[in-house]
């Protein structure tokens, strides 16, 4: 099977890859392994996390075109109140994570819309679910990658003059002998004033299974996890209390915090604004992830809000699932972890009212769509990334080191995005990591290997270190590096480029980046400063 483009991984980055060559007049090949196209917005169930300035800007056109879609469906579709509608920043969630928490099931709807001409039009294939199983190469180039079904195994063969690996873990990389790193790089190698001595490639974030629950009459409790009693004592030596507790570290200051919990507070879900500036949200847990307020919809609508549990107690950092040969047993285990939890929440968790337990919280499979209840996908922080031509450091956008001088400017910049450093606790037994950082751009030079000529990342795989894709991994910026890694492919088998012709001749990038901003990708921030 032949396209103009293959894209392989339908997440975030992968189906702003897609619609960005399709939109380039291209013909596209998309691959996904789960039931839902998304990613961290769908199938890892993942509500978006988004830097404070993005209903201004900060974001691509088509970007802020799934977000206004996200909206819209919702005005559509479901039965929010006159005031709730009435919103122009409506966030059907109230959630203080993200100015839009929704469900995830929405942000599917709203991609298959975005998607469904270039479908009808045969210029579009989407093959799912399926996974990449092995390529061929000759020299620099991927002549040939074979995906397989998930289900079935049944195998196809695709070819295209360009492939995007955007799969959650930079699967492509191995299978087509790209350089890659993983993990937790040295301070030699990059000279981050954060690195360790010595490089520690397995030591990466922390992998968890996100679920959706609500609370409602009656007796939920599910069946008790096999390893229940394992992780009901397993206290990490940096936590503070046992995992599975209402207290944790806060990833700013690492001062031991209890977290509240009250589901359905009564709060008044038009007067959230979510704003990271100012408080992280997440002193209580049933709202800081919501992804439906019941007030937000006419009486009787919605017996409960909807909450999304991806909170620091599921975060599961055992071991490693990229590069080692127990992946699997490690992704089962981040399984039981969060059935583990789920569990000791609804049976012995302590209560405001002085009791235990609440065995009215359901598991909503439904929600996620999933069969076993929790999310299709497991929520991946940390990738295989690139050797790239240009690598993105701590140097170049922490505020403790930029300070008022803001973050690196590239000549080659291709999108802009913000957030803090934000690591989660990791495999080589690292506490959190949340620093400041300025807000930054996007190096096309981040994007080309250092080697091979037709292979582009489109996602988290970008040549970022393990601190810097701490804020290069989000949402907003997952976007717009796959928007960039597909309107590039187009405008290489258009021009008859490289893209290392590209970024390294002067008028090829000028003329790129003319292309990027008539498609809306914004190059270069207003005059703003990190908070």
């Amino acid at each position: 099977m032949y396209a103009d483009v293959l894209v392989v991984g339908g997440g975030t980055g992968g189906v702003a890859a897609a619609l960005a060559a399709l939109r380039a007049g291209r013909s596209v090949i998309l691959t996904e392994e789960y039931d839902w196209l998304g990613g961290q917005l769908t199938s890892q169930a993942v509500p978006p996390d988004e830097h404070t300035w993005i209903e201004q800007f900060g974001a691509t056109a088509s970007y802020r075109a799934l977000r206004n879609g996200v909206r819209d469906y919702y005005r559509r579709h479901y039965p929010l109140t006159a005031a709730a509608r009435a919103r122009s920043d409506l966030n059907p969630g109230a959630g203080w994570v993200s100015r839009l928490c929704h469900e995830p099931r929405v942000a599917a709807a709203v991609i298959e819309q975005m998607i469904a001409p270039y479908r009808s039009s045969g210029r579009l294939t989407v093959l799912q679910p399926y996974r990449p199983v092995s390529a061929d190469t000759e020299g620099d180039r991927v002549t040939a990658v074979t995906v397989a079904h998930r289900d079935s195994g049944q195998q196809i063969t695709l070819t295209a003059p360009y492939v995007l690996d955007a799969t959650e873990t930079g699967e492509l990389l191995p299978l087509t002998g790209t350089e890659y790193v993983t993990g937790f790089e040295s301070q030699a190698d990059t000279g981050e004033p954060s690195a360790p001595d010595t490089a520690q490639p397995l030591n990466m974030q922390a992998v968890s299974y996100c679920f959706a629950l609500d609370h409602v009459d009656g007796d939920h409790t599910i069946d008790r996890p096999a390893s229940y009693d394992f992780w009901r004592t397993y206290q990490p030596p940096f936590w503070g209390a046992p995992l599975l507790s209402w207290k944790a570290p806060h990833p700013r200051t690492l001062d031991i915090v209890e977290r509240g919990f009250e589901p359905n507070p009564g709060d008044d879900p038009l007067a959230v604004i979510a704003d990271q500036r100012v408080t992280g949200g997440d002193m209580n847990l049933w709202t800081f992830r919501r992804i439906a307020a019941r007030d937000m919809f006419t009486p009787g609508a919605y017996a409960s809000d909807i909450t999304l549990v991806n909170w620091p107690m599921i975060d599961y950092f055992e071991g490693p699932v990229i590069d080692v040969p127990d992946a699997q047993a490690h992704l089962d285990a981040a399984k039981e972890l969060s059935r583990s939890f789920l569990y000791w929440m609804q049976t012995e968790a302590p209560r405001p009212d002085g009791g235990t337990g609440f065995p009215g919280l359901r598991l909503r499979g439904d929600v996620t769509g999933s069969a076993d209840g929790l999310a299709q996908a497991p929520y991946i922080r940390e990738s295989r990334r690139i050797r790239a031509e240009y690598t993105i450091v701590e140097q170049d956008l922490s505020h403790a080191v930029r300070g008022d001088k803001g973050a690196v400017g590239y000549l080659d910049s291709v999108g802009i995005g913000m957030y803090r450093i934000d690591l989660h606790p990791s495999t080589g037994g690292d506490t959190y990591i949340d620093v400041p950082a300025s807000p930054f751009e996007i190096p096309l030079g981040a994007l080309i290997p250092q080697r091979m000529e037709n292979l582009l990342p489109a996602g988290k795989n970008l040549g970022a270190t393990h601190i810097t894709n701490g804020c290069y991994r989000l949402h907003p910026v997952e976007w717009n590096t796959g928007e960039v890694a597909g309107l590039l492919a187009a405008h290489c088998v258009e021009h008859g480029l490289t893209p290392r012709a590209v970024r390294n001749t002067r008028d090829q990038l000028e003329n790129f980046q003319r292309v990027l901003t008539a498609h809306g990708v914004e190059l270069h921030w207003p005059d703003i400063k990190g908070y």
